[in-house]
């Protein structure tokens, strides 16, 4: 074998794990990581800093780094005129936001890969996503920007200050709630849900135009509302979206999991990459439409996106990894993508020609393409078997045996392709949320299997990135990087709570209400209302902030509401419930004009007026009417309730969950205790009337 050729540059990003950050450790731009050595060096010789700010999965960020990071010419001018600074926003979402909510200040609009232009002081002047690496149309090459930026610092300083003043203080009004508070009440909910109706999209559901996103967030609180009030037109938007998701190009057909997004408004064509969090969430939502309508295909794909999660995004050591790319061997899509000749290729042999041609029509696989005039496809299923059936004259039973042989040979046969690049690094947040889709599945679908992986990355989280205290955000090759933010502790604080009701186990629990109380302590505003996004354990940077937003991962605040009051529910301790309270009441005013942005703070406000239904059963944990009582629970969707299981021979787990304290067998046999609204109903061994019970 030949010797690799050493690279001709090497710069100080050779010395981080994110695999973003290595990407361009080798491009001549003399990139530092953010620090205390860029930060100093930029002060010491008076210069602007470039912030470079994307992540491994982003197709852009790789097109701007192969046109201007590895330029030769690009890059020496950025060396003269910058101190140079490159970021992963998965490792400091914190840095992202600040200088995220700058460039759409500034520009109107936002997106990866983001650059910005920073005083020495780390204050934004100057900014915007991708630059091409000369001019096009209207759209400035990065040269120009570079010299005029560099001109602009040092010959109109005093203008520039003028505008970091208004940046700066609007920055930090962005934070604050909207209009004040209004009284907490059921009637935000209704408000809500007749403003998001109004976005809806009634032919193919979701909300709003191409891209279309998968707000699975919204759709979460439309299937609580349809609980709430039997508003049917809630959950046929639900059903109407999930249905056109699962059949579009978003998802994936042989391989399970869901795309980033879709650039079009029909799910069709989607932006390739896979992330862990709308995997997570999907699976979420999906799961808690199959207890709702009981459609099979919604389980379906609840097991494929999970089953591919097992297989292509989870460590050795138990952790989730983050992200896949959207390219292969340059190509965005390249991995996903087919022609009829393709198909043929692999399926004629083994199936013949007329199954060649039930796949093709099934999958949508025509000579033309639906991909970017390339002649490819993209895979959907636009038709139902029966309609396959109906044209090809078979039997709908016929068309599935040929599908179901057609995928797993058309699977195989990508497996042998060059596959996306894979981000490894496991981050605490997007680990919660995976977490508890695992743990809510376990138990919803009697998937011990699931239950198993829930516990392994438990094990993982709490053994290796949770140390000394401090949860941190990042880990990969074995080491962990910067401490937690708060949307870590509450969104793992989430997962573990979810696990802890799926197995009963003490030690989930109390590693849930561990990470709920170092948040109180870390990330608390004296003032009340939101937590913080960052702690005592993080750099002072120009503007602090409030993660009160959803965006592709749901705000951290908003699930700090859901796991304080199940907190309150569990331990009967009131200081939880009021640090809830006070959360819903700052944000309400926010939330009852813009509820797009709030469906995680819905969901959690609903849960906060619901009838909470308080569910304690008793047995040993494998014993078969232990289970029958646990099945019950879960059989339909009760997003109303709060589980714990509590094994007889555990006599201290009344100690620390207050709710499960002196209950016991009766006669001997598991049973189970309801309680609501401070009132319990008579203990019970029947799995039909605790099916009353809860109804």
């Amino acid at each position: 074998m030949s010797a690799q050729p050493r690279p001709q540059f090497v710069n100080r990003l050779i010395g981080e794990t994110s695999p973003y950050l290595l990407q361009h450790a080798h491009n001549p731009v003399d990139w530092y990581p953010w620090g205390e050595e860029a930060l100093a060096r930029a002060k010491a010789e008076d210069k602007p800093i470039l912030l470079s700010i994307g992540y491994s999965a982003c197709h852009w960020c790789h097109v701007m780094e192969q046109e201007c990071f590895e330029n030769p010419e690009i890059a020496a001018l950025m060396n003269e005129l910058f101190i140079n600074i490159k970021v992963d926003r998965e490792e400091r979402p914190d840095l992202d936001t600040i200088y995220m909510n700058a460039v759409q200040l500034m520009t109107g609009r936002g997106g990866w890969p983001l650059t910005m232009f920073l005083t020495p002081d780390g204050e934004p002047f100057y900014g915007g996503t991708y630059f091409p690496p000369e001019d096009r149309g209207r759209m400035p090459g990065f040269p120009r920007i570079l010299r005029s930026v560099a001109e602009a610092y040092r010959q109109r300083r005093a203008e520039l200050r003028q505008g970091i003043a208004e940046i700066t203080a609007e920055l930090r009004r962005m934070h604050e709630p909207v209009d004040g508070p209004e009284s907490l009440s059921p009637q935000i909910l209704h408000d809500a849900y007749r403003r998001i109706a109004t976005r809806f999209d009634h032919v193919h559901g979701g909300f709003g135009g191409a891209p279309k996103f998968p707000n699975s967030m919204l759709l979460s609180f439309l299937l609580r509302y349809w609980r709430r009030t039997g508003e049917l037109h809630a959950i046929e938007m639900v059903e109407l979206s999930l249905d056109k998701m699962g059949s579009g190009g978003i998802y994936d057909h042989l391989g399970g999991g869901f795309h980033r997004y879709s650039t079009d408004d029909h799910w069709l064509v989607p932006h390739f990459e896979k992330m862990l969090y709308d995997n997570a969430l999907l699976a979420r939502t999906y799961l808690e439409a199959w207890q709702a309508t009981g459609k099979p295909r919604y389980r379906q794909i609840v097991e494929e996106t999970l089953d591919y999660v097992v297989r292509e995004m989870t460590a050795p050591d138990g952790g989730f990894y983050a992200t896949q790319d959207a390219d292969s061997e340059g190509e965005e899509g390249k991995f996903f993508v087919w022609q009829p000749a393709e198909i043929r290729a692999v399926l004629e042999g083994p199936l013949g020609p007329d199954a060649v041609e039930v796949v093709c029509r099934y999958f949508d696989v025509t000579a033309e393409g639906n991909f970017e005039a390339t002649g490819k496809s993209v895979l959907s299923t636009p038709l139902p078997v029966e309609t396959i059936a109906r044209l090809k004259d078979v039997t709908p039973e016929a068309v599935e045996e040929v599908l179901g042989r057609a995928r797993r040979l058309l699977y195989a046969a990508r497996e042998q392709r060059v596959k996306p690049a894979r981000d490894e690094k496991c981050l605490a947040a997007w680990n919660g949320l995976m977490l508890y889709a695992f743990a809510r599945a376990a138990v919803v679908l009697g998937r011990d299997d699931y239950r198993a992986v829930a516990e392994r990355n438990a094990a993982f989280v709490l053994g290796t990135m949770y140390c000394d205290g401090v949860l941190y955000r990042s880990h990969k090759d074995g080491r962990n990087k910067f401490p937690g933010y708060q949307e870590d502790y509450a969104c793992y604080a989430e997962g573990l709570l979810a696990l802890y009701e799926a197995t009963g186990r003490m030690s989930y629990f109390a590693a849930a209400r561990e990470l709920t109380d170092a948040m109180l302590a870390q990330f608390d505003d004296p003032q009340g209302g939101a937590f913080f996004f960052t702690g005592d354990r993080h750099e002072r940077l120009i503007t602090p902030i409030k993660d009160v937003f959803d965006n592709a991962t749901p705000s951290g605040n908003s699930v700090a509401v859901d796991v304080l009051l199940r907190l309150a529910h569990l331990t009967a301790e009131l200081r939880y419930r009021k640090r809830a309270e006070s959360i819903l009441q700052k944000l309400s005013g926010s939330l009852a004009k813009m509820p797009s942005g709030f469906g995680q703070l819905l969901c959690a406000l609903d849960f906060y007026f619901a009838d909470v239904k308080e569910v304690v059963i008793v047995g040993p944990p494998a014993a078969p009417e232990t289970q029958a009582l646990r099945r019950v629970v879960e059989e339909t969707f009760r997003p109303h309730c709060v589980v714990a299981m509590v094994d007889p021979a555990d006599v201290n787990h009344g100690q620390q969950v207050a709710l499960a304290a002196q209950r016991t067998l009766q006669n001997g046999r598991p049973t189970a205790y309801v309680c609501h609204n401070f009132t319990c109903q008579s203990p019970t061994t029947s799995p039909d009337e605790l099916r009353d019970q809860l109804t």
